[in-house]
């Protein structure tokens, strides 16, 4: 089973490096980085880089699909038509499984994939979600058929055991977070718009444009 996690500037690094922390786990699994070209890619926070092993044409056919987030890009080249776009499409037609995480789920909904479908995004993008055809859900995980959707970055964690449980079964998922111990317990409950203070909430939307497009709110 080849589960191609795809790797591209500006991404967020938790967003790919989260499920594949979990979907490398899987018996049989073969988890390849894959990017338009061979070679690091800087992800959005400018000092982590992550190695693209396999170029989009050397991966044609891979079983399970991940698309991580990026920031701070709205015009990001793989927003555009082009090669990129066109891989997701044809891979799509093959995948047992399409996945993305936060912003990822605007790439697949950019190249098509999502119209008319459930899907969750992170929050500061879920209008942009709407706006692309899909059925925007406020939702940690979401799954409309094979195509399943994170919120944002740590959600990605979930997504990936969600999509554990269904490739294997429930038990090898457990297994897998037990493994990682993954039981989180973090110092704030601020993680949701429905739970952090109002004024960090209304800061965080402040500043969608920056991080969301790239660009300062005129």
């Amino acid at each position: 089973m080849q589960i191609a996690v795809f790797a591209y500037d500006h991404m967020t690094a938790l967003d790919a490096v989260g499920p594949h922390e979990v979907l490398s786990r899987l018996p049989g699994a073969q988890t390849v980085f894959v990017g338009a070209q061979r070679g690091p890619v800087r992800c959005d926070a400018g000092r982590l880089a992550i190695v693209a092993e396999a170029r989009i044409d050397e991966v044609p056919s891979p079983d399970v699909l991940v698309v991580p987030g990026w920031s701070g890009a709205r015009q990001h080249a793989v927003l555009r038509p082009g090669p990129v776009q066109d891989w997701f499409r044809a891979v799509d037609e093959h995948t047992t499984w399409t996945a993305a995480v936060g912003t990822g789920v605007i790439i697949l909904a950019s190249a098509g994939l999502l119209a008319g479908r459930q899907a969750t995004t992170h929050w500061l993008a879920a209008d942009w979600l709407a706006e692309l055809g899909a059925v925007s859900v406020d939702d940690r995980v979401a799954r409309d058929g094979k195509y399943v959707t994170a919120a944002g970055v740590a959600a990605g964690i979930d997504m990936a055991l969600t999509l554990a449980a269904r490739i294997a079964d429930e038990r090898t998922a457990k297994a897998i977070q037990l493994l990682l111990a993954y039981d989180p317990h973090p110092p704030f409950d601020c993680g949701s718009v429905a739970t952090a203070p109002p004024d960090i909430v209304t800061a965080m939307r402040a500043v969608r444009d920056f991080i969301v497009d790239g660009e300062p709110k005129a």
